[in-house]
C-alpha cells in the first residue's frame, strides 16, 4: 500500500487513506466476496471473516498494525513456527516470542 490507513478525514490531514483501518479491511474483504469466483481476489461467502480466518482478536490487529516496529524484532510468528525458524538460522534467542504468543494466538 503506497499511503498508511490515517483514520477519519480533518481538515489538516496527513497524507493517507481517509478512514479507520478496520474499515479498510472490511472494504477488501467485501471486495473479495464481489468478485467472479473464476477470478484471482475471490473470497468465498462460506468463509469466515478475515481476521476470525487468522485467528486474530481486532484489538490485537491493531495494535499489531499501529505498533509492529516497536513490538517486534526479528522474525514473527506463531511460536512452533517462531521455533522451527529459530532452530534452522542457528538462534539461541527467540526474540518477540512474548509478543507473538500475546498477539498471534
Amino acid at each position: 500500500m503506497e499511503h498508511p490507513v490515517v483514520g477519519n478525514p480533518k481538515k489538516h490531514m496527513p497524507k493517507g487513506l481517509p478512514f479507520e483501518l478496520l474499515d479498510y479491511l472490511s472494504l477488501i474483504e467485501i471486495t473479495g466476496r464481489c468478485i467472479r469466483e473464476d477470478n484471482r481476489g475471490y473470497i468465498d461467502n462460506e468463509q469466515p471473516a478475515l481476521l476470525a480466518r487468522l485467528n486474530i482478536a481486532p484489538d490485537n490487529w491493531l495494535k499489531l498494525t499501529q505498533e509492529f516496529r516497536r513490538l517486534f524484532h526479528g522474525a514473527v510468528g506463531h511460536s512452533d513456527a517462531l521455533n522451527e525458524y529459530c532452530e534452522h538460522q542457528g538462534l539461541k534467542r527467540r526474540q518477540s516470542l512474548s509478543c507473538c504468543e500475546k498477539l498471534l494466538a
